[in-house]
């Protein structure tokens, strides 16, 4: 197996990876926004427990030049992606996040190639997007129409957002040519830098009410396995097999945390948004299969 074959079939595995962890990132997300937590509470467990991991590694491997670089990704992957997404758990059930930011990363990533190419999109990634983009539209519309009364579309909104700004940050890693682990420690480092301290003293916290069990799940999986684990796999993943294959694959998570939604915490949806989770996969099945080394 040449040396090129290897690498992709790590990323391949490394996306799997991330599949496994942002399907159980949606469930205990959603968990804790349900719960004893606000969505800043979440944040700033996920990036003090992340920072006092990374710092070491950051001091080690980060260049003082690439630090204004380091200060984006943190807006984008860090700070921007979190206090979004962990504010629309608070309106929308798991599957909904899996749909729109799962969903959503591959849409934005494609978007945004595509406008930089001057929109040329080969024809098998087109198909693919537009498939995932029609089981985004079948989740919308149940929550517009199907389930307005529950406000599902306020959360909707900002997983759409997050997806958005997670897609951006894959894109300028990749294109600023920052490897996996200097991009992860980086972000770590930074977004606690600039957040923890507006967290302690002008946020919103109900920290000190919830239980230690409740704490230790959510600053574990959002510190360790979110933040760390498998954003490093997606790092390595986008610089294997390339932005479009890596975000593409995310479109699985939707079925698995619809399933662990419906087991852990009694979430349900409609014919409608159960239809949406089976498009959006096969959007990303395709997006998979149709993407080779070369094409956008």
């Amino acid at each position: 197996m040449s040396s090129d074959a290897a690498s992709r079939r790590r990323g391949f595995l490394a996306a799997a990876g991330v599949v496994l962890c942002w399907s159980g990132f949606n469930i205990v997300s959603r968990f804790g926004s349900r719960g004893a937590f606000t969505p800043y509470d979440i944040a700033a467990l996920r990036f003090g427990v992340s920072a006092l991991i990374a710092l070491p590694f950051f001091l080690r491997l980060a260049r003082f030049e690439d630090w204004g670089k380091y200060l984006v990704l943190a807006l984008c992957g860090g700070i921007g992606y979190s206090l979004l997404v962990y504010s629309g758990f608070s309106y929308a059930p798991t599957a909904h996040a899996a749909v729109f930011v799962n969903g959503g990363i591959p849409f934005w990533t494609v978007l945004i190639l595509a406008a930089l190419a001057g929109f040329h999109i080969a024809p098998m990634t087109l198909l693919a997007l537009l498939v995932s983009l029609a089981g985004i539209v079948l989740i919308a519309w149940e929550s517009v129409f199907i389930a307005s009364g529950a406000g599902y579309w306020r959360g909707d909104a900002l997983f759409l957002l997050a997806a958005a700004s997670w897609a951006v940050f894959g894109l300028l890693m990749r294109h600023w040519r920052i490897g996996p682990t200097v991009a992860i420690t980086a972000v770590a480092v930074f977004s606690a830098a600039l957040y923890l301290p507006v967290y302690g003293w002008w946020l919103p916290s109900t920290l000190a009410t919830a239980g230690l069990p409740a704490i230790a799940l959510q600053a574990v999986y959002q510190g360790l396995v979110a933040a760390l684990c498998a954003g490093w796999m997606y790092s390595y993943a986008t610089q294997s097999i390339g932005p479009t294959q890596a975000s593409m694959m995310l479109a699985l998570v939707p079925g698995l945390s619809a399933l662990g939604g419906a087991w852990l915490l009694g979430e349900s949806l409609g014919g409608v948004g159960l239809a949406g989770i089976v498009v959006v996969s096969a959007g990303a099945l395709l997006g998979a299969l149709a993407n080779r080394p070369g094409q956008t």
